[in-house]
Formats: structure tokens, C-alpha cells, sequence
């Protein structure tokens, strides 16, 4: 909003001096409109260099200073072919403005060719500093698992917690439900885990985007800001990333893929915890959480069964099991059941 009044005082300060000053015999109303149209070119060049990257902008000042100095040279030599007067100072002008704009738009298409490292640590400091960080959104401080992953070291560089998710956090411990209220101080316990953690970077930022009242687009916009990557496992936000081009890490993604792999033909051992859907199934449990469904093992839940793997099935939630009992149909001793869903 800040830059916003500037611009605005921006425009109607040009103005206001064209207005007084009268530049080219110009009327005041019409001095006005072409200050105020000459500092809006000035506003829409602002915005433009804004977007440019690094590397393209020190390309594109390279090259606007080489055509300055080559248009220099070429002018001396037309100074001394043609006669002075309007035709040559026409032609210098054009000259000048023609090795400029050539130069401003080359360095700029070729200023990705360019190493900024090379240019010394002012240039290094930031960008590959801001391309290691991870914000964190609400339900994966949560979840939890995003502490053990970062100490194990599988995930490098300083972990961004915006204070708009801080007050997310507080407004779900604070909840009258028991349910939300257990889960907002699950994440903040796991957050002054990570902090007191000394292998794990945490940084409280109060960067805000005031104009945005959903938290997960302020998490993305906050994520092109710092030119980082979102980590999270909440479905929805995973896909709305997408769309904006903002890279994300999924917890769920990785639980997935660090599962075994069961083929059909495998044994192995499950307790039957409930019925399943189909007539006479029984469903059981892996480790981590897998659903597994037996044939013909409804009457025996509560009990460690032995099967043979038929099929795995890959859904979006993550896989399913379908066994049959072996042949013998006898108990065999099963692990602890996973977490029922």
C-alpha cells in the first residue's frame, strides 16, 4: 500500500510541475495530462524492470552503456561528414537512440548467459541463500513428521514460518472444540521442537500481504516472494501451487514413496481389525498405515492372519492391499496394527 501512495504522489508531483512550468509553450491542463502520462511511462518501466531477474538487469545495463558509448563513437564520425545542422543532429539523436534500444534489449536477452558469482559476494548472498528455504504451512507443523524428516537431514536450508500461519497455529489452540485445540498445540509443540533443534534452521518472518485474507495464498505469494518452496501435505494447496507455479514439497508424496513395494504372490502377516466393504472381507492394517482387505476373513477380526498379496492398487490417498488367506487358512504372528482410518 506503501508504494502504492508514493507512486500517486509520484504522478501528481509531475504533474503539478509541468502544469506550473509551461514546458513547450503547453497550456496548464495540458502540461498536466503530459506529466501525468510521462510519469506513468516512468511507473510502467518501474514495474517492468521490477520483474526482470538479476542476471537480466545487469545484462540489460551492460548493454544500454556499450550502445551509449558505441553511439558516441559513430556520432564523432558524422560530425565530421556532414554539415552541421538538423539533418545531422536529427541523424545523431536517431543514432543514439537506435544503439540504446539495440543494446538494452540484446543485454537483456543474453544477461542468463551472465555469473553474477563471478561479480563478488554482493551478488551471492542472497539468491541461493532464498532458493534453499522452505515455508512451512500450517498442517504440515501440525502433521509433525517435518521435524523428524529435517533432522535426519533430507531436508537442507532455513525453514520460513510467517507469522500469519503463527496466528493460525494460536487460533486453533485456542478453539472451544477439544479435537482442534489438541491438534494447535500439537504444531506448536513440534515448532519449539524444531527451534531448540540444533540441526534444524527456523525463522519467524512478519512478512504480510494485508490485501489477502486466504492463508494459503498468502503462503504462495510469500514463496515467489523468496523464490522457495512450499512444504505441506494438504492436498488442496499442493494443486493450487501448481497453478501458480510455485514448487512444493509433499509430505504425504514422500510417506508414499518411501513404502515397501508388495508384489501379488508375497506373504505376509495382518491383524483383521473390521469388516471391509464387500461381502465377507475383512481389513486389516500395515505399519504405516496401509489398508489391507482379505477375502473370506470376516469371521476372523480380531485375530493375525497369513495372506497371499492378489493385487496393489495406487489411489490418490496412497496404496491399498488385496490378499486372499493362504491355503491353509491358519493365524500367523502379525506386527503391530498400524493407525485405523
Amino acid at each position: 500500500m506503501d508504494i502504492v501512495l508514493v507512486r500517486l504522489l509520484f504522478v501528481a508531483l509531475l504533474a503539478g510541475v509541468c502544469s506550473f512550468l509551461h514546458p513547450f509553450g503547453m497550456t496548464g491542463w495540458v502540461g498536466a495530462g503530459v506529466g501525468a502520462g510521462a510519469a506513468g511511462a516512468v511507473i510502467v518501466f518501474e514495474l517492468r524492470v521490477r520483474a526482470l531477474s538479476l542476471r537480466r538487469l545487469i545484462g540489460a545495463v551492460a548493454g544500454s552503456v556499450l550502445g551509449i558509448f558505441g553511439a558516441a563513437l559513430f556520432c564523432l564520425v558524422l560530425r565530421s561528414a556532414l554539415a552541421p545542422g538538423a539533418t545531422s543532429a536529427v541523424i545523431q539523436i536517431f543514432v543514439l537512440l537506435l544503439m540504446t534500444y539495440v543494446g538494452l534489449l540484446v543485454g537483456a536477452s543474453k544477461g542468463d548467459l551472465l555469473n553474477p558469482a563471478a561479480l563478488g559476494s554482493v551478488f551471492t548472498s542472497d539468491r541461493p541463500t532464498r532458493r534453499s528455504v522452505k515455508v512451512l504451512d500450517t498442517s504440515v507443523i501440525i502433521d509433525g513428521r517435518i521435524a523428524d524428516i529435517a533432522e535426519a537431514g533430507f531436508i537442507d536450508g532455513m525453514m520460513v514460518v510467517p507469522e500469519f500461519v503463527l496466528r493460525e497455529l494460536q487460533t486453533v489452540a485456542d478453539s472451544t472444540d477439544s479435537s482442534k485445540r489438541q491438534r494447535g498445540r500439537r504444531g506448536l509443540d513440534m515448532l519449539q521442537r524444531m527451534q531448540s533443534s540444533t540441526n534444524i534452521q527456523v525463522q519467524i518472518v512478519s512478512d504480510d500481504f494485508p490485501s489477502i485474507r486466504e492463508v494459503d495464498l498468502k503462503l504462495l505469494e510469500l514463496a515467489k516472494k523468496w523464490e522457495a518452496k512450499v512444504v505441506t501435505n494438504d492436498f488442496n494447496l499442493n494443486k493450487v501451487a501448481h497453478l501458480h507455479h510455485v514448487e512444493v514439497l509433499n509430505i504425504n508424496d514422500l510417506a508414499n514413496a518411501l513404502k515397501p513395494v508388495v508384489l501379488p504372490g508375497e506373504k505376509m502377516n495382518v491383524l483383521i481389525l473390521k469388516e471391509g466393504k464387500e461381502y465377507n472381507q475383512g481389513v486389516g492394517y500395515l505399519d504405516d498405515g496401509t489398508m489391507v482387505v482379505v477375502d473370506h476373513a470376516r469371521k476372523l477380526i480380531g485375530k493375525p492372519v497369513e495372506i497371499s498379496v492378489t493385487s496393489v492398487l495406487q489411489t490418490a490417498s496412497g496404496k491399498m492391499i488385496f490378499g486372499k488367506l493362504d491355503e491353509n487358512g491358519k493365524s500367523g504372528e502379525a506386527g503391530r496394527p498400524g493407525p485405523v482410518e
